[in-house]
């Protein structure tokens, strides 16, 4: 996700000076290669935890909820990587060619699409990974409340989470739309007032979405762990099930850092250094050059979230909760 193409115009370098230039014309291969491979894994995984997930005979835990969730964002992701291999396809031959970028533009239904399934697979990912470490949080520091994780609960807040993550990511291309000239949908120029202000506005909704989810997991977390390392339990189910909660943790965390803290850092300098509001020429070539690498890594959480299924399965379908409320047993045993 790119708040704006700033290096797809023609013409505009962003500092006056040649010395503050650097070429990432690589980033076309890289993303042609990267999104494929994501593509393909993204579609394998997310299609193997959701078949798991919706045909078990096992009744659903408020966990599992989550995740299908996760998954079924992931997959919107993964469906619009066609389209995006196809426009960086498309922008490296106008660069073999010509060198002239916008020699191919594609128009506004192509860059609304691509953009609100990319904001619903990296907004629904980081929120939704939030939603388990709440979850996490409620069975062990809350465990004779069960009523928080309760089916239905899991379904309401999902249903909830999925208006906030469609009305971002609908909102965000209109906008850009909306500023971005008629000729030229997917560009926007931050030399332009009008441009600036949306760049801006952007990048508040984006940090804010990201820095608040994050508090909150990791609130949940520390909270979580502090329960876990007091507890002395002899019991071998709870053994189990407190091993199954710190591979939760740890996949959720490492996933969460290694995905989305990298991308919204260099977001941050990058934005801020292209638009002349920290004027370091090193950081600016710095954040230019790892843009197209931390954007992939990015995307890449959704060949890992997952993983986050496969490794705590046996918690999602037999973890029981106290008050019968939320108890995850199989139908029949």
């Amino acid at each position: 996700m790119e708040l704006w193409n700033a290096t797809d115009l023609e013409g505009k370098p962003s500092w006056p000076s040649s010395n503050c230039t650097v070429d990432t014309s690589y980033r076309f291969t890289f993303y042609q290669v990267s999104y494929s491979v994501i593509f393909l894994l993204g579609l394998a995984t997310n299609s193997l935890a959701l078949r798991r997930l919706c045909t078990s005979s096992c009744s659903v835990s408020s966990t599992a909820v989550y995740m299908a969730s996760l998954s079924f964002a992931d997959m919107f992701f993964v469906i619009s990587l066609p389209m995006r291999i196809y426009y960086y396809h498309q922008k490296a031959r106008a660069w073999s060619r010509t060198e002239d970028l916008t020699s191919w533009i594609p128009g506004a239904a192509f860059c609304q699409v691509t953009f609100i399934l990319k904001y619903i697979s990296l907004y629904g990912g980081i929120f939704f990974l939030v939603c388990i470490a709440v979850d996490r949080y409620f069975a062990v520091v809350h465990p004779l409340s069960p009523n928080l994780r309760r089916q239905r609960v899991a379904r309401i807040v999902s249903g909830g989470i999925w208006c906030v993550v469609l009305g971002l990511s609908v909102s965000l291309p209109l906008l850009r739309l909306a500023a971005s000239h008629q000729n030229r949908p997917c560009l926007l120029d931050p030399s332009s007032l009008r441009h600036r202000t949306f760049i801006l506005v952007s990048l508040s909704l984006v940090l804010g979405s990201f820095l608040l989810p994050t508090l909150i997991l990791l609130y949940s977390y520390c909270r979580v762990l502090s329960v876990l390392r007091k507890s002395r339990h002899r019991c071998r189910s709870q053994r189990r099930n407190r091993r199954q909660t710190l591979k939760i943790i740890y996949w959720v965390l490492g996933v969460y850092l290694l995905c989305f803290l990298p991308y919204h850092v260099n977001l941050l300098g990058y934005t801020l250094t292209h638009m002349k509001l920290l004027p370091h020429c090193g950081l600016a070539k710095l954040t230019k050059t790892v843009h197209p690498v931390v954007l992939s890594l990015a995307s890449f959480n959704c060949c890992l979230n997952p993983l986050i299924y496969y490794f705590s399965s046996s918690l999602v379908h037999r973890e029981t909760s106290g008050g019968g409320g939320s108890s995850i047993q199989c139908q029949g045993g």
